[in-house]
């Protein structure tokens, strides 16, 4: 390698003053002597430690390029390991790093994210009180739907995707029209705030969950609050319904998960394996019912076959479960986040669980062998949320870093 004149004189200088401050004195008179380094060239006070900091600044740059080395290597293993374009299947679809898109734009954390259910669009719910809307497919921003004056919690589609349905800290629901992008209904009657929502699947009603300890049903075409369940004995992280509408999952503040039956209200079952809050509750589609029995038998073989339903839910207790609900028993217990789970659900397939944690990771389990198969390390910051897309190759994340990055598939 070449040097000019100039970083050789500095070279030069820094070597010297190197020796000279280390005590070599010999052999700092005849390197300047050889050198022919200008004695008043060493009085300047930028050479000193340079030398030092130059070679440590080397080290540091080394184990980057290591590092990054290391991850180059990890993408072409997982780019030639992945199967060909004739071979994938939509059934072993799993995410893969490097994130697609990181979407940038919203100010405070992420809450929620959700892709629609017909469109290539997802949405984006945050703390700065915002929804904003992205094309998954171009990474491109669309636009921002603004009415809430808090933190915007969770978001919902009806099965038509013409109607979105947000909640927020300050204590409302509010209902969009996804055509006009308009708020066409504010919904009031929590105490506290509003933290889950969700529509039941003929589209008529949705279920919101509460910190004021409760759970509510609205009518969608007219606003009115037609049922309130209370029980929870604290703050009601989230309420699901049932893929069949009759029955919704409620996780709390009180560790418990409890599982109501629309029609009277009741209670049907109350779960207590957690051991603290729990975060996140998903329901199993029939399509899951086999590869859970799978499960269950791999562990117990003469197990007999059971119809569920089944739900997997993700606690503060850094474990996720699985519930047959028909029976109240904790089937299956995943352990390997190291941090509070914050969203969990099935994969399309049925075949997986994948979830999202505050040890910063995007995991895919594999339930039947009790193992993650998969781990992405994927923000600099809690993940607070994902959703799968039901048939195309992508996953969606959101984090307290205030991004939402969109991962394919493969």
């Amino acid at each position: 390698m070449v040097l000019s004149a100039k970083h050789r004189d500095e070279l030069n200088c820094a070597v010297a003053e190197y020796l000279k401050s280390s005590g070599y004195v010999e052999a700092f008179n005849h390197f300047v002597n050889e050198a022919n380094v200008e004695p008043d060239k060493l009085n300047d006070k930028k050479f000193n430690g340079l030398l030092e900091k130059k070679w440590t600044s080397v080290l540091r740059l080394q184990k980057k390029v290591m590092d990054m080395e290391a991850k180059m290597s990890e993408t072409v293993k997982e780019y030639e390991g992945g199967p060909t374009k004739k071979e994938r299947n939509s059934d072993t679809w799993i995410p893969r790093p490097p994130e697609r898109y990181c979407l940038t734009g919203h100010r405070m954390p992420i809450t929620r994210v959700l892709f629609h259910p017909i469109y290539n669009v997802l949405v984006s719910a945050s703390e700065d009180g915002s929804i904003k809307i992205w094309d998954y497919e171009s990474g491109d921003f669309e636009r921002t739907l603004k009415g809430h004056t808090d933190s915007v919690n969770d978001i919902a589609f009806d099965s038509s995707g013409k109607i979105l349905a947000s909640c927020s800290s300050d204590l409302s629901i509010r209902l969009w029209d996804f055509q006009g992008y308009d708020c066409i209904k504010t919904l009031h009657g929590h105490e506290h705030t509003v933290s889950s929502v969700s529509f039941i699947p003929s589209g008529d009603f949705i279920v919101t969950a509460s910190r004021d300890k409760s759970i509510k049903m609205w009518e969608v075409a007219t606003g009115y609050c037609t049922k309130t369940l209370t029980g929870h004995r604290e703050w009601v992280r989230i309420a699901v319904i049932s893929p069949d509408g009759q029955l919704i999952a409620s996780g709390s503040n009180d560790h418990t998960i409890r599982v109501w039956v629309i029609a009277t209200k009741e209670c049907k079952v109350e779960l207590r394996d957690h051991d603290h809050v729990v975060e996140c509750v998903a329901w199993a589609g029939t399509h899951v019912t086999p590869h859970v029995n799978e499960a269950i038998q791999a562990e117990m073989p003469k197990a007999a076959k059971t119809e569920g339903p089944f739900i997997v839910s993700g606690s503060r207790d850094k474990t996720i479960k699985v519930f047959d609900v028909s029976t109240g028993s904790c089937i299956i217990s995943l352990i390997g986040h190291d941090n509070w789970v914050r969203q969990v659900m099935f994969h399309p397939s049925g075949k997986f669980i994948v979830s999202c944690a505050d040890d910063k990771t995007l995991r895919v389990w594999d339930y039947k062998n009790r193992r993650c198969t998969k781990t992405i390390h994927a923000h600099e910051h809690f993940v607070t949320c994902l959703d799968f897309h039901k048939s195309a190759p992508y996953v969606i994340t959101g984090s307290v870093d205030q991004l939402a990055k969109v991962w394919e598939c493969r």
